[in-house]
């Protein structure tokens, strides 16, 4: 699977109006519009084309499609007809149910469903063939544009359509979110609430009907009157069970929406009654009260409820409130920061830390009330690439009070303060924490170590809390240069190590790359303790160009003793952090080895040096550790002394200027 990396960064929420857009021709739904009018053409959508690849990537229908523009399926097709409504949705032949049930719940809340589907779109005046519709992707409203060809199979829509043939809002919407995914079979299979929080840039909790609170009805009727987005399901035990019909016309395995809740008097007594609407516009409920069910039947027959409020406020409380959030973009790198839950504790240490600083308690209370939700991103998009939605969760312990990435000793004598209720395999998990006031460290990852993948994670508080990326830091302390030692003053170590360096520079006292290339290897190579391959003469060339400090390229002297003394210093690293004593480094060491030469590096940096030296088995040899130390400290003095020089001469940060000089 290709795997990009993406540079961890702390940001806050875009305002709710902005919407970026996505076309490959850098052009608005506006200007792609107007173009078509300049040109008398209809849109046709290069980045989604009406082809099998926007179909499927690892199957074919049995039947052929046709690709056709609405007009070419009814005399007068309509966006939308008499409104959006749950009854405008109907599954076609596409395994989304969990999809249809959120854009059922969608219609309900007409503030969110207008910023999903703006309204200057029509099969009237203004038409070119092009509508546009707007998402939530990890932090961001993206604008998608999508041409009005649908799959067709004898003229009818193959997929998501209206109860009404004229209408075709549903179904383009399905097209737009199946671009936004890659394709209509990457939409196979979920959950409600994902597209939900994709609607509404919301945030989700999900309850377990058979141990839901004493006041779930209470915490169902909030949360429809606030607008959330609400959907149900049952479980299956085994893939045999998915979508089998119970005796009851529930089916299994299936997304279903909650549309309304509400109360009865029934021979005197109040009875709870729940409205439930299935996707396929066909198959109910067949128990008491027909279309609407009783609540404990509800309880009884659902396994699962997932709602995605708006705001994070609490369906307990009566009480809204305004919630400070944060958001923190990072990476798990397979060797730099993939280190996999507190089970693997010698690359735990290794994921991303975040720290939160918790100033202000709620309201009246001793505590502070926190929402993490921690979502990994396009896993969805990637399963064209055989990339799998990963188990996730956190963990979040009290901060020893260090600005810097906590080690593994750390971790192995102090225990979580808080956690994820489960590592799980959602696109999110989040979960509501109280604690006290303080400074915590957050730790988003996987449960494997060594699994790859972006992720968006969100904190939400109702009192303002200060967060912190403990990876984002650069530090380096380059070893001044040490004085000059006289002949007459040297100790008798000294003068043995001028008189090798005699025998190997010659008559002219310097040695050249080549002459370093060859004493370098040859005492290295000697080394039993030490995977060592070799130094090339690149590397040794490297070397001259940070010790030469008079620009001849060579090194004298005293410029080889400083390397001398330097390549002694980064041996014994190198054997320090060789934990298992094979003679190579675990790139998870790589982090606390810089470090200890003087090297703090963020996140971003170490993953890149580690894609650069690290072998497929993530470990590095001496070789390597040394060309990676001699590269960086050239790196760092040329920025630098650039700085010193002509601070208006350096546009970029120090991340920036050693991946560009090191060519990483």
């Amino acid at each position: 699977m290709p795997y990009l990396h993406r540079a961890a960064t702390s940001q806050a929420p875009p305002a709710r109006r902005d919407a970026r857009s996505i076309h490959s021709s850098g052009q608005s739904f506006e200007q792609l519009r107007q173009a078509c009018f300049r040109r008398g053409v209809l849109f046709e959508d290069v980045d989604f084309p009406a082809s099998n690849a926007s179909l499927f990537y690892s199957e074919r229908f049995p039947v052929p499609f046709v690709w056709k523009r609405p007009g070419e399926i009814v005399k007068n097709p309509e966006f939308i007809l008499g409104g959006a409504t749950r009854t405008d949705i109907c599954q076609g032949e596409l395994g989304d149910c969990w999809l249809l049930a959120a854009i059922a719940s969608l219609t309900l809340n007409e503030k969110a469903l207008a910023r999903v589907i703006p309204q200057d779109q029509s099969f009237g005046r203004g038409y070119a063939g092009i509508f546009h519709f707007q998402f939530w992707q990890h932090s961001e409203w993206l604008d998608v544009v999508v041409d009005d060809r649908l799959p067709t199979f004898k003229d009818r829509l193959v997929f998501l359509h209206s109860a009404d043939h004229n209408e075709f809002w549903s179904a383009l919407l399905e097209k737009a979110y199946a671009k936004l995914n890659g394709s209509y079979e990457a939409l196979k299979g979920g959950s409600a609430v994902e597209a939900m929080e994709d609607f509404t840039g919301g945030v989700a909790e999900t309850f377990e009907t058979k141990g839901a609170p004493e006041n779930f009805y209470l915490i169902l009727e909030k949360a429809l009157k606030r607008g959330s987005l609400v959907g149900c399901s049952i479980e299956t035990r085994s893939a045999a069970e998915s979508e089998a019909r119970t005796p009851f016309g529930l089916i299994k395995g299936h997304a279903y929406t909650v549309t309304g809740i509400d109360q009865v008097r029934f021979q005197g007594k109040n009875i709870e009654l729940i409205r439930v609407r299935n996707p396929w516009g066909q198959v109910e409920w067949n128990g008491a009260w027909s279309d609407k069910m009783a609540f404990k039947d509800f309880k009884a027959h659902f396994d699962k409820v997932e709602i995605c409020n708006l705001t994070p406020d609490a369906l307990e409380d009566d009480t809204i409130h305004k919630w400070e959030v944060t958001i923190h973009q990072g990476s798990w790198v397979r060797g730099a920061t993939a280190g996999g839950c507190r089970n693997f504790l010698d690359t735990f240490w290794t994921n991303p830390q975040i720290k939160l600083s918790l100033t202000e308690r709620d309201e009246g209370q001793e505590e502070c009330t926190f929402l993490v939700a921690l979502m990994q991103k396009d896993r969805r998009k990637l399963k064209r690439f055989g990339a799998n939605v990963l188990t996730i969760g956190y963990a979040i312990y009290q901060s020893p009070g260090k600005d810097e990435h906590l080690n593994k000793d750390f971790f192995k004598y102090h225990a979580s303060q808080a956690r994820s209720k489960t590592f799980i395999n959602l696109r999110e998990v989040s979960d509501r924490f109280q604690l006290p006031p303080g400074e915590y460290i957050l730790i988003p990852s996987t449960f494997e170590p060594h699994q790859e993948a972006d992720f968006c994670l969100r904190i939400f508080s109702e009192k303002k809390a200060i967060t912190q990326d403990m990876d984002e830091r650069v530090d380096i302390e380059l070893p001044k240069p040490p004085k000059p030692t006289s002949p007459s003053q040297e100790t008798e170590e000294e003068q043995q190590f001028r008189a090798m360096f005699e025998h190997i520079a010659g008559e002219d006292m310097e040695v050249t790359a080549e002459e370093l290339e060859y004493v370098l290897n040859a005492v290295l190579q000697k080394k039993k303790d030490i995977k060592f391959k070799k130094l090339s003469l690149i590397s040794c060339k490297n070397i001259i160009s940070l010790m030469d400090t008079n620009g001849n390229g060579k090194l004298e002297f005293d410029e080889f003793k400083v390397f001398w003394d330097r390549l002694k210093k980064w041996t014994s690293l190198f054997l320090q952090f060789d934990a298992d004593k094979s003679g190579t480094m675990s790139s998870y060491e790589l982090r606390v080895a810089l470090k200890a030469a003087g090297f703090q590096l963020s996140s971003h940096l170490l993953q890149l040096i580690v894609l650069r030296y690290a072998d497929e088995e993530l470990q590095l040899g001496l070789d390597d550790f040394l060309n990676c130390l001699v590269r960086l400290e050239n790196a760092s003095r040329v920025f630098e002394a650039l700085s010193i020089e002509n601070k208006d001469f350096i546009h970029l940060n120090i991340n920036e200027f050693i991946c560009l000089t090191m060519n990483i």
